[in-house]
């Protein structure tokens, strides 16, 4: 019975950190230009994720996708054509995979309709 319970307790710390990582990493990178709601020099987080979450339900999916994709962003294997269009492409920002993935599972884990979520600027 311990080793289970450990196991859970590992796992939540796991998450937590991640999370906590992932708000970091989101908060000191991406919303210089992703405004959790509005759509001001780049498409509102809400916006992307909405889109991203219909195509990719499953989040080891929509994390993955989303990580290689802000990796080397391409506009044919994008699902924002009229966000390229209105904002042109996201250009590459140098960031390792890794730390994308973190940001990506950050992004599809946060409700960022809530004004309660610590990044929140208006």
């Amino acid at each position: 019975m311990k080793p289970i319970f450990l196991t859970i307790i590992i796992s939540l710390f796991s998450l937590s950190y991640a999370l906590e990582m992932g708000s970091l990493l989101f908060n000191g990178n991406c919303i210089t230009c992703h405004h959790p709601t509005k759509t001001i020099s780049a498409p509102a987080v809400v916006e992307f994720k909405e889109r991203y979450m219909n195509a990719f339900r499953d989040k080891d999916e929509f994390v993955s996708y989303m990580a290689t994709w802000v990796e080397h962003p391409k506009a044919e294997t994008s699902l924002m054509h009229d966000a390229i269009e209105k904002h042109e492409l996201m250009p590459e920002l140098g960031f390792d995979k890794e730390m994308l993935k973190i940001i990506c599972e950050y992004i599809y884990e946060t409700d960022f309709t809530k004004k309660d979520v610590e990044y929140w600027r208006d």
